[in-house]
């Protein structure tokens, strides 16, 4: 055996067992092997960085910034509220809606499109209804990773495959010829996760990870549900103002809004005149808020569309600001600064010399160092940190939605998923589209930096010189011999499970392309040789280039593993089922119709 190839195949041992046993972090232990490599001479160190050059990894990162620019556009808010509408907030069910639209889209673009079209989607859904994210991202990336099987246009493997096919001398394979195999997996996909979910998608709890917003909540037992009550005509609120009312010295509850006709005034001031037909979201305990209804002979109502959706944690939320040393408002009192009236936030929390005050603070002079925590939507708040006389020292979650943009955000994104048809590779497709957003000022250039997940960057661009290393070494090329050996005169089946086999395994450490162009001129050689179909040979590696489902190597599975929170058993629990069911029905499938 030759030494370069008994070194390859070390290094390939040692990296499972990283993976595996997870003793590295996976973007760290990339690197480690990608560094390996380069000194034992299997690859040379312009090869050892040209993944990060490659068209996975600006690919990567292009579908990462277009994500973020259909998403800061209030693009995924509507498109989330309507697959929650349409499948409900059981995790059963969005599951398999979500799963079977993203998989039969995933036919017809790219597989690392149709994952981040839906990422941000995804992540809004979880938020709203409580269900992890970790619950939902893998399944769904799973069905895009399936549905490139679909058509001949899904997946990179598969689109190569016609190349191939024509240097080899055969025709071209039309659209739909893998449709029938395609479907039987995405439905098999699908039903997987739909009925053994519970017991193989990690269970992270049944909440989003604490963010900011949960972490002050918690800390300083914020009030956080919103009730909407009406003023009626028999009600006895009419003509007083806030200030008559005390609502925070009697009952505890905060008005943050208010409702009257199509104007929607957020935080009123203390001499806000209340009248009949007006609208009132108040924060508080529910009880509270009910005995004050009662007092005063008001409606609950459910709510104004319009404030439901401004008050919603995607536009509103917590912050914590300082009063300043030499600020201008220090020795000022809450009523002085007309903090409603000027900044158009709720003071719900007042931190004063280590003393903590929740009723009612207006007449308390404010001094440096005190810490004030308001409710307000998001653009106020920003403005309230940037008036000078306050420290913002909460990082603000919310971002306003260019609702503005929305439109030049999906044209970007559906004209980058378009080149893809025009021959241009995924890479600089996908990159124009980024641009695009950032020209027609979807988002900043800054914004886009700020949304690359630089972890899953270095994952995948420290692993493709491991694919450069097998090629060049000859170790891919020594397996394919070695197992073509081995099944030689071996029934039909076993000729398929095998190679079926292989290519699963060398599409772990290359990427689906080059696991394609090694092994299928070694399936028309063997198809000559043996009389066994050329289709069903090419097709079984065409599509088995996709059963990357045991590690997260592939670019979509990387894509999803940070927001998801996933580490390596995750896959490797959830994927090694999957895998061994995409190897059994591509290959049972393929020898029906294709033989």
């Amino acid at each position: 055996m030759d030494v370069q190839i008994l070194l390859m195949l070390l290094v390939l041992a040692a990296t499972v067992i990283l993976f595996v046993t997870e003793a590295l972090r996976i973007d760290v232990a990339a690197i480690v092997v990608m560094v390996a490599i380069t000194w034992l001479g299997l690859v040379t160190p312009a090869q050892a960085f040209s993944g990060f050059a490659s068209n996975a990894v600006i690919s990567m990162l292009s579908v990462m910034i277009l994500g973020y620019g259909i998403d800061r556009a209030g693009v995924m808010l509507r498109l989330s509220a309507w697959i929650i509408r349409t499948a409900g907030t059981t995790e059963k069910r969005l599951i398999g809606v979500t799963s079977l639209f993203v998989g039969s889209i995933s036919g017809f673009m790219q597989n690392i499109g149709a994952a981040a079209l839906f990422l941000p989607a995804l992540m809004r859904i979880s938020k709203k209804t409580g269900i992890h994210s970790s619950r939902l991202l893998m399944p769904v990336g799973y069905a895009a990773l399936l549905g490139g099987s679909l058509t001949m246009v899904g997946t990179s493997s598969l689109i190569v495959l016609n190349d191939l096919l024509e240097q080899g001398g055969y025709e071209p394979l039309g659209l739909f010829v893998v449709t029938p195999a395609g479907i039987a997996l995405l439905l098999t996909g699908v039903a997987y996760f739909y009925f053994l979910g519970p017991y193989v998608l990690p269970d992270k709890g049944s909440a989003m990870p604490a963010g900011v917003q949960e972490e002050l909540i918690e800390t300083w037992q914020l009030p956080e549900s919103i009730s909407y009550v009406a003023i009626t005509d028999t009600g006895r609120l009419d003509g007083l103002t806030r200030e008559d009312v005390h609502l925070i010295e009697r009952y505890g509850i905060h008005l943050v809004a208010l409702v009257d006709g199509e104007e929607i005034l957020y935080a009123p001031w203390r001499h806000t005149r209340f009248a009949a037909g007006q609208e009132l979201a108040i924060m508080g305990d529910k009880a509270e808020i009910h005995k004050f209804a009662d007092d005063y002979g008001l409606e609950m109502v459910r709510g104004d569309p319009r404030i439901v959706k401004s008050l919603s944690g995607d536009i509103a939320g917590f912050a914590e600001v300082i009063i300043p040393p030499r600020s201008d408002i220090a020795g000022k009192t809450p009523r002085e600064i007309a903090l409603r009236k000027n900044y158009g936030v709720e003071p719900l929390l007042l931190l004063s010399r280590a003393e903590r005050k929740t009723a009612d603070f207006s007449d308390i002079p404010l001094q440096p160092g005190d810490t004030i925590v308001v409710y307000g939507l998001w653009d106020r708040i920003r403005a309230l940190g940037d008036e000078g006389n306050f420290v913002l020292i909460t990082r603000v979650e919310g971002e306003p939605f260019r609702e503005s943009k929305a439109l030049s955000a999906v044209i970007c994104f559906l004209g980058a998923i378009t080149l893809t048809f025009t021959g241009l590779p995924i890479s600089i497709s996908f990159f124009s589209g980024a641009i695009a957003m950032v020209l027609l000022r979807v988002i900043t250039i800054d914004e886009a930096y700020r949304s690359i997940d630089w972890r899953t960057i270095f994952l995948i661009g420290s692993l493709i010189p491991l694919g450069i290393a097998m090629e060049s070494s000859g170790t891919a090329a020594f397996l394919a011999t070695m197992v073509t050996d081995v099944v030689a005169g071996q029934p039909v089946l076993v000729i398929l499970l095998a190679f079926g086999l292989l290519t699963t395994v060398f599409s772990l450490f290359m990427t689906n392309v080059a696991a394609t162009v090694l092994l299928v001129p070694l399936m028309l050689v063997l198809a000559r040789e043996t009389g066994i179909s050329a289709l069903a040979l090419v097709l079984l590696v065409g599509v088995c280039a996709s059963n990357s489902f045991v590690l997260p190597t592939h670019q979509v599975n990387a894509l999803l593993m940070a927001p998801g929170g996933y580490a390596n058993r995750d896959y490797l629990r959830a994927g090694s089922i999957m895998t061994v069911l995409f190897l059994l029905v591509a290959v049972v499938l393929i020898y029906i119709l294709y033989l």
